[in-house]
């Protein structure tokens, strides 16, 4: 499929939800979701001017970052969107805009030591599992709070707000109920510790419309843009 063709479409329903939520323009940010298919069709999604891009395995995206930015004109925006191991923490502070999977005490604390040693202040959001599915990373919500705390501690590292991936749904829309809890979430935390919280990351090829009409400032677009994965 056309990228530029694809990028326009989604840009266009982007912008159409936020008029729906009365929200302003550029108040929800698209990531191009360009894991698995090659650097080549990533430049050219630049060349269509998309310069935010989202990559799930750190090997992957750090390769392609290299090739992508030699090609690129103006600055790439990386995001790590995919679930993160403790021991890929030293290679990835400082090579992403944001860590959008952080969901562990000890993933924390290992960021945090890795960014010290780089002298670096590394944002991230932690990643809620919502809908009780065991085979999603997150950390629960009753356990949110405890989470935020420690993170606040840390001092080489923001917390920019929530990530989820909702349940499987049959339409869109079935998802609007778990996309409204994680912005409830976020606002029990601003509210509990005075902290901004801008970010809110959720919302996908089949749902994003949803997501951004209950607040997302982040939506996460693979398929509609660069059609089926390689």
């Amino acid at each position: 499929m056309a990228i530029s063709r694809g990028l326009a479409d989604v840009q266009g329903r982007v912008d159409a939800a936020l008029s729906r939520a009365r929200r302003p323009q550029g108040a929800a940010r698209l990531i191009a979701v360009s894991k698995t298919h090659p650097g080549s069709r990533v430049i050219e999604a630049c060349q269509a001017g998309q310069l935010r891009f989202g990559e799930n395995r750190v090997q992957e995206a750090l390769a392609k970052q290299v090739e992508v930015e030699a090609a690129s004109e103006v600055p790439v925006e990386w995001h790590l969107i995919g679930p993160l191991q403790r021991n890929k923490a030293k290679q990835v502070v400082g090579r992403f805009e944001l860590l959008h999977g952080v969901d562990s005490v000890r993933l924390i604390d290992e960021l945090n030591l890795r960014s010290a040693a780089r002298a670096l202040t590394q944002p991230l959001l932690l990643q809620v599992r919502l809908g009780g599915e065991s085979t999603k990373s997150g950390v629960e919500p009753a356990a949110l709070p405890a989470l935020v705390d420690h993170l606040l501690r840390c001092e080489h590292l923001e917390l920019r707000g929530l990530m989820t991936i909702p349940p499987p749904v049959a339409v869109g829309s079935d998802a609007r109920r778990w996309f409204a809890e994680l912005r409830q979430l976020a606002e029990s935390e601003r509210e509990r510790t005075g902290a901004a919280l801008p970010e809110l990351s959720m919302g996908m090829s089949g749902d994003f419309e949803v997501a951004i009409e209950e607040g997302a400032t982040l939506v996460r677009v693979g398929r509609a843009i660069f059609g089926e994965r390689s």
